[in-house]
């Protein structure tokens, strides 16, 4: 159900499967039979282990969903999870470069030698200029963004989403595209992808942008811990907002499911609005 009605990614897959094989080693027994009790009990074993609260109330999702659908599909007369209640998590801001920190970053790309250089620059315009997933940047196709202004991203849930793209990251693809034929596998000799490489996938891994970033980082002065493709993308967004965009726009940019997913960058609000004060309101430049 998992695989057919909600497109979930083969990581996805495999992460549900250990979590219920998880629970099934607990129980001793297997996981479809459990009762209010055995997740109870299974809850507490999760804190007495001293469970990142989040790995533990991902955990209790995936049970929901398992025997939701084991109710829905008349194998059980209940739900165990029904009566349990979701632990409430604070959630982190996330973790994002300023505006300054991405122009050197961009920087050190383009002081890069060679088609490397070429290459990385385009990397990092198109995933700023974005906001996409890691693996939805390395693994993008050809076609999605030749000759196009905006590019057609088919991301999580096999869903897909159009996003506009900037000049500056255009005009890096653009330079790009005019080497990319030498990163193509000699044995591949012609490639579907936008960043062909080696390997079973056939374009660059996620690993491989990481460490490229991480080399970046160090370029342009940076500590390396604090990016990581993630960290772009949460930039992207937050900057975004920053100047202005609705949250709605960024969700759909964003590929979100449930526009709450997308709040957690509302922390760059209260900054905006208090300019906004400061800039606009008529007794805020009185001397008192």
């Amino acid at each position: 159900m998992m695989a057919a009605e909600r497109g979930a990614s083969p990581r996805t897959l495999d992460a549900y499967r250990r979590d219920l094989d998880d629970l099934s080693g607990f129980l001793q027994s297997d996981a479809a039979g459990a009762g209010v009790d055995d997740i109870r009990r299974y809850l507490a074993y999760m804190k007495q282990q001293a469970m990142a609260p989040r790995t533990a109330s991902r955990r209790l999702s995936c049970l929901r969903q398992f025997y939701k659908f084991l109710y829905s599909e008349g194998v059980r007369r209940d739900d165990p999870t029904a009566a349990i209640d979701s632990p409430r998590l604070s959630r982190p801001l996330p973790k994002f470069l300023t505006e300054d920190e991405v122009d050197r970053l961009l920087t050190a790309a383009r002081a890069l030698d060679g088609i490397k250089g070429v290459r990385a620059t385009a990397l990092l315009e198109l995933l700023y200029a974005t906001g996409l997933r890691v693996s939805e940047l390395v693994s993008l196709p050809l076609a999605a963004v030749k000759g196009k202004q905006a590019i057609i991203v088919r991301g999580k849930g096999d869903k897909e989403r159009m996003i506009p793209v900037g000049e500056a990251a255009r005009d890096a693809i653009t330079a790009y595209l005019e080497v990319r034929d030498a990163f193509i596998p000699a044995k591949a000799k012609t490639s579907p992808r936008l960043f062909p490489a080696p390997g079973r996938g056939g374009h660059l891994t996620r690993m491989a942008f990481s460490l490229l970033l991480k080399d970046l980082a160090v370029r342009a002065g940076l500590a390396p811990s604090r990016v990581s493709p993630h960290v772009l993308r949460h930039s992207f967004a937050t900057h975004l907002l920053a100047r202005g965009a609705d949250l709605r726009s960024l969700q759909q940019m964003l590929g979100h499911a449930d526009i709450s997913t997308t709040q957690i960058y509302t922390h760059v609000l209260d900054e905006r609005l208090k300019k906004l004060v400061q800039d606009n309101h008529p007794l805020s430049k009185l001397k008192l």
